[in-house]
């Protein structure tokens, strides 16, 4: 089953982060911020719940246990092409190989970060 993008609001937000407390940290941050988000600690579970229900964006941490968080966004985009994604990352040179273009207009925002600049980034993706 294909779940196909509705006009949902804008703010719909799929997090896929597994140290609990930067989950915990990031969910209230962007719930703060107005946006309505849904968290996972791993790719694996943030990608079931995708096929049941569109997002506006995808929030992913790169490594992560079961399904890494590449593995989770070109997964996701086949899905719901029109999906935002946004990468964050403890490793400071990451490279993304986007296979063609499979996942062209994501974001990687490098940890550590402030909450305003993730919001910010947030923000700016969702409007573009």
């Amino acid at each position: 089953m294909t779940v196909k993008p509705s006009r949902l609001p804008i703010g719909r937000i799929l997090l896929a982060e597994d140290d609990e407390s930067m989950r915990s940290f990031l969910e209230r941050a962007l719930a703060r911020a107005g946006y309505d988000v849904v968290s996972f600690a791993n790719g694996a579970d943030a990608f079931e719940r995708l096929k049941e229900e569109p997002f506006s964006l995808l929030l992913t941490d790169i490594v992560m246990p079961v399904m890494d968080g590449i593995e989770l966004a070109r997964r996701a985009s086949e899905l719901d092409p029109e999906l935002k994604i946004m990468f964050i990352t403890g490793f400071a040179a990451v490279t993304l190989n986007t296979d063609g273009g499979a996942l062209k207009d994501t974001r990687v925002l490098s940890k550590p970060f402030h909450l305003r600049e993730l919001v910010s980034e947030v923000d700016r993706l969702l409007a573009a």
